[in-house]
């Protein structure tokens, strides 16, 4: 996760970063959804039955804690179709885990908006595009009205909670300017984009990934539009997911308007340190398995086996002890890259999909031959 419009304003303004002291997990509570996304990395449907029981969720909670858990995204499949899941949060905030929700916004209405604002710390709704591409992404006529209705209807209560998660592909690639229109418009306070990750519908549909010269020219866009909000006090903030190499065109940016604080800004990103699968972040799918993030193709164990502590902390297997090296040793481009250590060798799971290699180089990866040496960053 990259904070694009937090590093802007904590490094001009010369304030303290924020660094996340301990790890984030996202977890599948449920492979149940209302919905038959386009890009759903797991395949989520109405059929699917929950595997993992309200007591052994509860167990794990204090065992994510004493490993260093400070963040649950609450994900699924849709988190909202599980009826203990308010249960289950007021138990995160009793052990003091922050909780993110994210969902599609369709079981959001009156009588539990209140509700979820008092529970969970944020909450995410997906939103593609306009409404014609919306709907045809999210496979729901009329589901585009729905989830922005949800939108209004927590962002109605001025609490600064609530943001739209966006994911950018050939099908919604055209659409990109008009979530940044609608958030401005709405007076949406954050805006989250998803770069394409091959898993789940997302392999299935590699064909709707973008091109590199695609990716570059969003990316040049979603930074004017951060350092756009930042200098103009808009208070709209921005932040990317799952191409770590956004740190690189960023910084480049970031030194032609504020050149004297250029390595500061260095520092900072060396510090965030890029790809952090394996390290500060973890994902616990609906069967109980425990993955480096929600599209890795290996799993490092499962909690309805192994004892969490045993997976994470007291006996990590050698998948996750490489995992954590910093920077990592990638190869191809990346082998000999000199700004790995910023970006950390981008994703492992979409190396994996297009190699068959998890330390192959990312295939995603936009940067030209000046950049990758980092002559000129």
């Amino acid at each position: 996760m990259f904070r694009l419009s937090n590093l802007i304003a904590s490094v001009v303004e010369g304030k303290q970063a924020r660094v996340l002291d301990g790890s984030i997990a996202i977890w599948n509570f449920t492979n149940r959804c209302n919905l038959s996304c386009m890009h759903c990395y797991s395949r989520a449907d109405l059929d699917a039955t929950d595997t993992l029981t309200t007591d052994t969720i509860m167990k794990t909670l204090p065992k994510l804690k004493a490993n260093g858990v400070k963040f649950i995204i609450f994900s699924g499949g849709e988190p909202l179709t599980r009826k203990d899941l308010f249960d289950i949060a007021a138990r995160c905030r009793e052990l003091g885990i922050i909780t993110y929700l994210s969902t599609n916004g369709l079981y959001v209405g009156q009588k539990n908006a209140r509700k979820i604002l008092d529970t969970f710390n944020y909450v995410g709704i997906s939103i593609d595009g306009s409404e014609a591409t919306h709907d045809r992404f999210r496979g729901l006529p009329g589901s585009f009205k729905m989830s922005m209705e949800a939108v209004r209807l927590l962002n109605s209560f001025h609490e600064t909670k609530v943001g739209i998660r966006f994911t950018i592909t050939k099908e919604t690639l055209s659409d990109l300017k008009f979530i940044f229109e609608l958030a401005e418009k709405e007076k949406i306070p954050k805006i989250y984009i998803s770069h394409l990750v091959y898993s789940g519908r997302g392999l299935d549909n590699l064909a709707m990934d973008l091109t590199k010269e695609e990716r570059r020219e969003a990316v040049n866009y979603i930074l004017d539009k951060a350092f756009e909000y930042y200098e103009k006090g808009t208070g709209i903030e921005i932040v990317t997911g799952n191409m770590e190499q956004d740190a690189i065109l960023f910084l480049e940016k970031f030194g032609a308007r504020y050149p004297e604080q250029k390595e500061t800004m260095r520092r900072r990103l060396r510090e965030w340190g890029g790809n952090s699968a394996g390290r500060k972040l973890l994902n616990i799918d609906a069967e109980g398995n425990v993955k480096p993030d929600p599209f890795f193709p290996e799993t490092i164990g499962n909690i309805l086996e192994q004892d969490f502590t045993d997976i994470w902390s007291k006996r990590p297997n050698a998948l996750l002890q490489r995992l954590r090296e910093h920077p990592r040793r990638v190869g191809g481009q990346c082998a000999d890259c000199g700004v790995i250590n910023i970006c950390n060798g981008g994703s492992r799971s979409r190396a994996y999909a297009i190699y068959g290699d998890v330390w192959a180089e990312d295939p995603s990866c936009y940067l030209n031959e000046t950049q990758r040496r980092g002559t000129e960053v």
